[in-house]
């Protein structure tokens, strides 16, 4: 692989405190050959995602090139997913940005891994400089990353990961990877649960998505460690949903009828969250219970101000698709690259009021 497979985990635990905790903002560093060509960032006026924002532009430096022109493909899961959806607008809204033409295409559903192959396959027939493809499982895209190289096309890997030994015994390779920490996601939500609980503990579970997919099986590791190693806390239930909105509800359902006792239920995503809180309002069991979710979505931010839901892990999709377009121009224009993190934010009822406009 071209890019550096590592960094500095000081460097990212100074990332991540800076967005979650409560100190100040990093400053992103001087770059006076790349002044003239910072991407504006007017349109941003939350104060959280300006943050993020420099926290991402500092992995970054220097910045390459922008408004050139090069054509940039995306590749993303599903636009069944209200998260994919907001990464789409992002990816158009950072291209426009940056001076780039970004054209996005995605899997009819949430788990047609083959259907995502067969995209990205038909995307290396395009005159794209780079590609940003996100899969729905490790393996699936691994023919097309090569097809990709074959083209001359650089790859950019974001979110979920592709295997890359998959890769390399191909005679393939990525350019470039853009990710978040889903490990801490899990624990950063199971954490915020078992303090809620407090010393009486209680009975939790997790609600997986696709099992297999990066994001699933970190997140739920992460929740499962903290939950595990927390005294009083009973993981009665690990279940996946496959980030279907009707199974989660289904789930939610028969938990609380076995365990009418259960004080938290862990989502790895939002949709399912929102399931499972509309699932133990139908049942009469939303009260007293902690129900959290990844993503921030815009619905899950509605819920969060309503009571709906406790909670939310955040990444700004603005923010991580520019990064990611960013990222892309880089490799295109033979910068050498490292692995970039987003950091992530806590999102809940009592601090809710500081994420308005967030997007």
């Amino acid at each position: 692989m071209k890019f550096k497979k590592t960094c500095s985990i000081l460097l990212i635990m100074a990332l991540l405190m800076s967005i979650v905790g409560c100190g100040g903002t990093n400053k992103t560093p001087n770059n006076d050959n790349n002044d003239a060509q910072a991407p504006n960032r007017t349109e941003i006026t939350n104060v959280k995602m300006l943050e993020m924002e420099e926290v991402l532009m500092a992995q970054l430096q220097p910045l390459p090139e922008i408004n050139t022109g090069d054509k940039i493909g995306a590749l993303v899961i599903t636009l069944t997913n209200p998260f994919w959806v907001g990464m789409k607008e992002a990816y158009e809204a950072a291209g426009k940005e940056l001076g780039v033409e970004v054209e996005v295409m995605a899997a009819p559903t949430e788990n047609d891994s083959k259907s995502q192959l067969e995209t990205l396959q038909a995307m290396t027939a395009k005159e794209y400089k780079a590609l940003i493809i996100s899969p729905i499982e490790p393996f699936n895209l691994v023919p097309g990353v090569v097809q990709a190289n074959d083209k001359g096309i650089k790859v950019i890997n974001l979110g979920p990961g592709i295997d890359t030994e998959a890769v390399a015994n191909e005679g393939g390779q990525l350019d470039g990877r853009i990710c978040v920490d889903f490990e801490e996601q899990g624990k950063l939500a199971a954490e915020y649960m078992v303090e809620k609980m407090g010393a009486e503990g209680g009975k939790v579970a997790i609600i997986q998505g696709i099992p297999g997919a990066g994001q699933s099986e970190g997140r739920t590791l992460g929740a499962k460690k903290v939950f595990e190693s927390a005294p009083n806390v009973e993981l009665v239930s690990i279940q996946p949903a496959n980030w279907d909105r009707n199974t989660a509800y289904n789930i939610a359902t028969n938990l609380v009828q076995a365990h009418p006792d259960l004080k938290g239920i862990f989502s790895c995503n939002d949709v399912m969250a929102l399931a499972a809180a509309d699932a133990l309002e139908a049942a009469g069991q939303r009260d007293g219970k902690i129900i959290f979710g990844v993503d921030f979505i815009n619905e899950a931010a509605e819920a969060i101000k309503a009571g709906k839901l406790d909670g939310s892990i955040a990444y700004s999709s603005t923010v991580y698709a520019k990064a990611a377009v960013l990222l892309a121009l880089k490799t295109v224009q033979g910068h050498d690259v490292d692995t970039v993190h987003s950091p992530l934010a806590i999102v809940t009822t009592e601090n809710i009021d500081q994420y308005e406009g967030w997007k």
